[in-house]
């Protein structure tokens, strides 16, 4: 039977506004064609009133009456949610929910036959600058959901898709990244800072230079290595400072912050 809707989305946090303002803004799907659930009827009422979706505080009428189920709750809520399901069990299911296996969430909702599709989205999702790794092999044998998986998650960015076993690793680089990117910009501020500029000229300084770098990265075919080099010149300014980082360890502290999301994610599938 038809649903109503084609995406449901249950949980109204940050993300899953994110991917709300993403879908709706671009055109991808009318704000009719989608329905949002939460206990918090201000989040509701905001997004019905900015992108005209539909809303309600049961999750039960989005399970029953979408195509797509879209699960964006906190890893350690999602059995209560599951369970206020009672006897509806969604077929097509979107998990962006870290840490949380297929296996598991098939399992947590019931019997039937259900197809997952799991996603770890970043912040920068909420600009249109997301980092997405997605597994949807549930889905390969119909190539209308796989198109319509990936055009949801292309309106917040970019998409890469990698098999389910990869998602931790995944967190640990570009869904908990832009952390680790924030408090290096903020660093190199502190440090402009200290060196006599004012915290407007060391903000701009270093924000552009860190989206200056990631820019030439991208577009240079050039590996890592060679474009470190090209910046330092033998007995000039910059090899001082790339010294000091490699004698600190600056590689193996950023290795060992990866490490440790990444067995935090590995935990929350336990």
């Amino acid at each position: 039977m038809k649903k109503r809707y084609k995406l449901g989305v249950i949980g109204c946090g940050f993300m899953a506004n994110a991917i709300l303002r993403g879908v709706v803004l671009s055109d991808f799907l009318g704000g009719r064609k989608v329905i949002v659930s939460d206990p918090d009827e201000t989040k509701l009422n905001k997004v019905e009133e900015e992108l005209g979706v539909n809303i309600t505080c049961d999750n039960e009428e989005v399970a029953r009456n979408s195509e797509f189920v879209l699960f964006a709750v906190k890893p350690q809520t999602f059995s209560e949610v599951a369970a206020g399901l009672k006897e509806v069990c969604p077929d097509k299911v979107i998990s962006i929910m870290a840490g949380v296996k297929k296996a598991t969430i098939k399992n947590t909702l019931g019997v039937g036959i259900i197809k997952v599709a799991r996603c770890m989205p970043n912040l920068p999702c909420s600009v249109g600058s997301g980092m997405m790794g997605v597994d949807m092999s549930d889905f390969n044998s119909d190539p209308d959901d796989t198109e319509f998986i990936t055009k949801l998650f292309d309106c917040l960015g970019s998409v890469i898709s990698v098999a389910e076993s990869k998602l931790d690793a995944v967190t640990g680089i570009s869904g908990s990244g832009p952390a680790y990117v924030f408090m290096f910009i903020d660093a190199l501020i502190d440090a402009g800072v200290k060196q006599g500029l004012t915290r407007d000229e060391a903000t701009t300084l270093a924000v552009q230079t860190v989206a200056g770098g990631a820019e030439m990265v991208q577009s240079s075919d050039k590996p890592l290595s060679e474009l470190i080099m090209s910046v330092c010149s033998k007995g000039g300014t910059t090899i001082e400072a790339v010294k000091v980082l490699e004698n600190n360890n600056f590689r193996g502290i950023i290795s060992d912050a990866v490490a440790a999301c990444v067995a935090r994610s590995k935990e929350l599938s336990k």
